[in-house]
């Protein structure tokens, strides 16, 4: 039974973190050319596509991805929930509980992101599609750090700052 949590989980969470994804890209402007993005639209669209028939976009922001975001975690700490307990939650808390995870995987997948970003940073020729996208994405939470935090001896500490902010700010949502 646990695989079948396990299973469950992974899959919403890869869902979440898909449509998460999509509206960080919109976000930053990132090049949707790039060969993820693209994977990222295109494994979103079943749900956006639909949406946006109904629901127009707030200036530049599009509002049928931010509605699939929030409906896909919902429906995901919904059936994780009752998968666990067989009880069917009130639908407040379970909104309530919805956003903090949504909150919450917003902060880790940032934090794996930085990571990433600044692993990538050591290796020397690393300009591919990939290392643009992740610049373009880590790009918004590190340049007010770097504002404030000079560069020593030619090491920029902004992406660790950045993770241990994003981490406290995980254990505060707890």
């Amino acid at each position: 039974m646990e695989a079948l949590y396990f299973l469950v989980e992974s899959v919403f969470s890869l869902a979440v973190y898909a449509f998460l994804l999509r509206i960080l890209l919109q976000l930053v402007r990132a090049d949707f050319r790039n060969p993820l993005a693209q994977a990222v639209v295109s494994l979103t669209n079943w749900l956006v596509l639909p949406l946006r028939r109904v629901l127009p976009p707030a200036g530049r922001f599009d509002t049928a991805s931010l509605v699939a975001l929030l409906a896909v975690q919902l429906a995901a700490t919904l059936i994780v929930f009752r998968l666990r307990t067989g009880v069917v939650y009130p639908f407040v808390p379970l909104a309530a509980a919805a956003l903090r995870q949504l909150a919450n995987s917003t902060l880790l997948f940032y934090t794996v992101l930085i990571f990433a970003q600044a692993i990538l940073s050591f290796v020397p020729g690393s300009r591919n599609p990939m290392t643009a996208m992740l610049a373009s994405l880590c790009e918004p939470v590190l340049r007010p750090i770097r504002r404030v935090l000079p560069v020593v001896g030619g090491l920029d500490f902004s992406p660790l700052v950045a993770i241990l902010g994003l981490t406290a700010l995980r254990i505060l949502l707890r």
